[in-house]
């Protein structure tokens, strides 16, 4: 298994009664891509602080790469790139210009590495424009740049696809992915884009109010076993098809346009169809889908919240 790049022990913090973070910990490791989903105001960015050593916590530890942010910050922090949601900066110079002089804030930073973080953001072009010039995601691409520049090990985005068109999007996943495995780089993903975690995480986190609800591989979010798939089927009176299978047979119904979306138990479903078929309704039609991450986090935060609906 791949060395731990962050590892998160026992993690709180509070301002003054309010708990922000409550008991969080987790690993990521080189070469993964880990997304970190939650609503606003779950704590996100205050856990990003507190990674980065902008923040410290109530208690608990951070550890990069074995060194321990509170403990020993230099050595810790030298090993983390990050990309904040609004990337600052100056709109004057150049992109190059803007790279020299955050290269020489960091010890042992040379022009090749300069050069070599401007092929990999895919800037060539357009590095030596001034930043004022710039579209939102050429500027998101410079902030990705900085952030490279020390070769870190673990690689921190904050919401990076806000404000980038297709093009871009497309462009920075695929970068991601050339970065976890090539570079064998751990990369920490916070992000209300589902679809784009979808497409880029190995591991996913469902977060809310301070605490990590469920976690595991996407791959076990995207299981195809039963509680992941359903059946939808298309009628001509929804509401009153969906009444009659909640009612009968106890089941969470989701009404979809002009169809029924019920849970996946093959073994009812033909009881079910032929008890429509009864009460004079329409079948125009069945099919089989199947959860995304939306409809997994959104069910995930519901049942917390509110418990589970039977």
């Amino acid at each position: 298994m791949n060395k731990k790049v962050l590892n998160i022990v026992g993690l709180n913090k509070s301002y003054g009664d309010r708990k922000v973070l409550r008991n969080l910990s987790f690993e990521v490791y080189a070469g993964e891509i880990f997304g970190f989903i939650g609503p606003n105001g779950a704590g996100k960015s205050t856990l990003i602080r507190i990674i980065s050593g902008l923040t410290s916590p109530t208690s608990g530890e951070v550890f990069v790469c074995g060194q321990s942010v509170q403990k020993n910050f230099e050595k810790a922090v030298s090993n983390i790139g990050v990309v904040m949601e609004n990337c600052q900066l100056y709109t004057y110079m150049t992109g190059r210009q803007n790279l020299q002089y955050y290269a020489s804030l960091i010890k042992g930073i040379t022009k090749d590495d300069i050069q070599r973080v401007i092929k990999i953001v895919g800037m060539e072009n357009r590095i030596d424009d001034k930043v004022k010039n710039y579209s939102y995601g050429m500027r998101q691409r410079i902030g990705l740049a900085q952030a490279l520049l020390n070769k870190p090990q673990l690689l921190i985005l904050d919401e990076p696809t806000n404000g980038l068109d297709v093009n871009g999007v497309i462009e920075l996943r695929q970068t991601l992915k050339v970065l976890a495995a090539k570079e064998n780089m751990g990369i920490f993903l916070s992000s209300h884009v589902l679809s784009e975690l979808e497409q880029l995480c190995d591991t996913v986190a469902i977060f809310d109010r301070g605490s990590i609800l469920e976690m595991r591989t996407l791959a076990d979010f995207q299981n195809n076993g039963q509680a992941q798939k359903r059946f939808r089927i298309r009628t001509d009176y929804p509401n009153y098809a969906g009444k009659i299978v909640a009612l009968k047979y106890g089941l969470d119904i989701e009404l979809a346009g002009n169809s029924i979306i019920i849970p996946f138990i093959p073994e009812i479903y033909d009881d079910i169809i032929q008890d429509l078929k009864k009460r004079n309704l329409t079948i125009y039609g069945t099919t089989v889908v199947t959860k995304t991450l939306e409809d997994i986090y959104l069910d995930i935060l519901k049942e917390r919240r509110y418990g589970k609906i039977s």
